[in-house]
């Protein structure tokens, strides 16, 4: 598994690490064409039986979906919603450790996607963690509130659902959103690529069966929410 790029997403192997970039110039948008990248790079990864860090732009990892395909409804913005938490229960799932590095904010579906990492890495600084969706008008939908729900403290998923409270990196650890922040951005991708080479001792079996005993009921809630969230989509964007 070599580099390969395209004009969204970059997947590089170093010191036996994938480590994947989103990166559209901007907001890093969970398009379609975002999210079809990033599953191909997940393909490579997972055919390579790699470990993975995960990484955004310079200050931010997504700000979630891409506002514009919502803004014209129909069949492509209920896709995108849907590939959206399919890309979430994939890295929930993976066979292989998931390290992400989060250089800035994660906002809406861009920190859903933060807490599907095995371990979470984060920037001190400004950025914000938030899920948003109250605040401008949506009802939280049920699948994103099981993928908080397993990594968030029971109080802070209670402000971060009803109350779309924003985390920091200052206080991300204690209320369960990361699990380590750095310094400075500088110090991000090192520290992210020796843990994840650190998961390499790891037993892959091992890490992989348990994975699925520690998250096969967290999937299923996912699913089953995703499908009441599936038939409130088609009903506001179809």
């Amino acid at each position: 598994m070599g580099e390969t790029q395209n004009s969204l997403v970059t997947v590089e192997v170093i010191d036996g690490v994938a480590v994947i970039k989103l990166d559209d110039g901007k907001a890093n948008a969970l398009s379609l064409p975002m999210q079809s990248a990033f599953n191909s790079a997940l393909d490579q990864a997972q055919q390579a039986k790699l470990p993975v860090v995960i990484t955004g732009r310079s200050g931010i990892l997504s700000a979630g979906f891409d506002l514009k395909t919502l803004a014209a409804s129909g069949q492509p913005a209920v896709d995108m919603l849907n590939g959206g938490i399919e890309i979430a229960i994939r890295l929930l799932s993976f066979e292989t450790p998931v390290v992400v590095a989060c250089g800035g904010h994660a906002i809406a579906m861009g920190v859903f996607l933060l807490q599907c990492g095995d371990y979470r890495i984060g920037v001190a600084g400004s950025f914000k963690y938030s899920a948003n969706e109250v605040a401008i008008g949506m009802t939280m939908p049920w699948s994103t509130i099981e993928i908080l729900r397993q990594r968030l403290t029971p109080a802070a998923l209670s402000r971060a659902v009803l109350l779309a409270e924003t985390f920091t990196p200052a206080n991300g650890i204690e209320n369960g959103l990361i699990d380590r922040v750095v310094a400075t951005e500088a110090e991000l991708l090192p520290t992210a690529l020796e843990t994840a080479k650190s998961f390499s001792a790891l037993n892959g079996v091992a890490h992989a069966a348990s994975k699925n005993r520690l998250r096969g009921e967290v999937v299923v809630a996912i699913r089953d929410g995703l499908a009441k969230d599936n038939e409130g989509w088609k009903k506001l964007f179809l």
